[in-house]
């Protein structure tokens, strides 16, 4: 049956499924309106259903139209990223600038702007830190969750415009706005350079930028979405055999934040040169200059407050609990019987890495596709069994899979024109 569903959805016309996608999205934006607590949250719902409802509309009406697919399904797009994007962001962004920072924004946004302010400064970030149970630095007036900056120190760039800016900018320097344009300028240069169908680039930018899976987290914390961004650009690099490219962007994604890491060391198995060697370390080379380069400093200048703030406070292991805790398998485990929050983890890692190796090895030497495949299913796992994570990190393996459809489709086409 799965497989018949799956048929039935690649027999679709574009312009049905863009239809059907965007009006599930309608669905769940208007279904978020109701039921979120969070006020960014329920704000781009109300304000993103209509757009959503109205391109389904219009695909629906249209799919029957046989000239130009492409183009009007590029119109859509574009209309879907002003309407479901550009306008609740520049609203929620005004309004939480008018409410003094209170409100319509997620934790994280807050957390990027102080950092940044304190980078402006010439202070390190990483001012609050867990020694023995007690909170050292704890920053006053707002939760204790919010006092710990859970990135690399790249992240807190985002921040400087705001910092600078302060009550002068209207809120056109939130750091959602800002962290939205790296977004599109990085999603438009790598899509630009995918080797992919015209369909299968509208694709990733659907789900990437248009639909929930992005357009919700571009307006209302947005700090996944450029690592995202450049995660993708990186991989068209090792498609295309850039390592400069891929070096870069992943270097620049893993300094930033620990999402990126699986995609940056998987990028050492599988890039290759023009000629086909190897060229790991290359590639190896320019990541971990980034990455030291934009670290070191900090870690040295404060290596416990590093320590607490980058791993332990996001693990669990300090004694404020990130609010990141949604309603999958290894939480609700977790409630139930405490140990195995601490079980359950580094089962899935020993357990799933058996099976990951095992994988590989039989298919060695990995091609690009495989190797996104077996990092979307590994992190699917890792996100499930977490004691303490976001669903919202689910858009990781999502693009994963997608990305690993996309290029096993480039590889087949290139086969058969072969």
């Amino acid at each position: 049956m799965q497989r018949s569903l799956v048929q039935r959805w690649l027999s679709l016309s574009p312009l049905t499924s863009d239809a059907i996608l965007y009006a599930l999205a309608a669905v769940f934006a208007l279904g978020l309106g109701f039921t979120s607590g969070e006020a960014a949250q329920w704000h781009w719902g109300y304000l993103a259903c209509g757009p959503y409802a109205l391109v389904a509309l219009a695909a629906f009406v249209l799919r029957k139209r046989m000239h130009r697919v492409d183009i009007l399904r590029i119109g859509l797009l574009l209309v879907v990223l002003l309407g479901a994007v550009a306008m609740p962001l520049a609203l929620e962004a005004r309004w939480r600038q008018l409410g003094n920072g209170q409100g319509f924004a997620q934790p994280e946004v807050s957390v990027i702007e102080r950092a940044g302010g304190e980078l402006a400064q010439g202070q390190s970030p990483y001012r609050t830190y867990d020694s023995h149970g007690h909170l050292i630095n704890v920053i006053p007036g707002i939760p204790r969750y919010e006092s710990f900056f859970p990135y690399f120190p790249l992240m807190s760039l985002f921040g400087l415009p705001s910092a600078e800016t302060s009550h002068r900018s209207k809120g056109l320097t939130d750091p959602r706005i800002v962290m939205s344009i790296v977004t599109l300028l990085a999603s438009a240069l790598a899509l630009k350079l995918l080797k992919a169908s015209r369909a299968h680039k509208l694709r990733v930018a659907q789900v990437l930028l248009a639909l929930p899976t992005g357009a919700l987290f571009l307006a209302t914390g947005g700090d996944d979405m450029p690592i995202l961004a450049l995660m993708l650009l990186g991989l068209v690099g090792l498609q295309r055999r850039s390592n400069y490219v891929t070096g870069v962007s992943l270097g620049l994604a893993a300094a930033m934040k620990l999402t990126a890491w699986p995609m940056a060391l998987g990028a050492l198995v599988v890039s290759r040169t023009k000629r086909g060697d190897r060229s790991w370390r290359t590639v190896g080379l320019l990541i971990g200059l980034i990455v030291i380069a934009t670290i070191a400093p900090f870690a040295i200048h404060s290596p416990w407050a590093f320590l607490s703030n980058v791993f332990a406070f996001p693990m669990g292991l300090t004694s404020v609990h990130s609010p990141a805790a949604s309603p999958l398998p290894g939480h609700i485990a977790a409630v139930l019987w405490t140990p195995l929050g601490h079980i359950l983890p580094p089962t899935a890692f020993v357990v799933g890495g058996y099976f990951a190796m095992k994988y590989a090895r039989s298919r060695w030497p990995l091609s690009l596709a495989q190797l996104l495949l077996l990092l979307s299913t590994s992190m699917f796992v890792m996100i499930c069994v977490a004691r303490a994570t976001r669903n919202g990190y689910l858009i990781y393996p999502l693009n994963l899979f997608l990305w690993s459809r996309v290029c096993a489709a480039d590889t087949v086409t290139r086969t058969v024109l072969d």
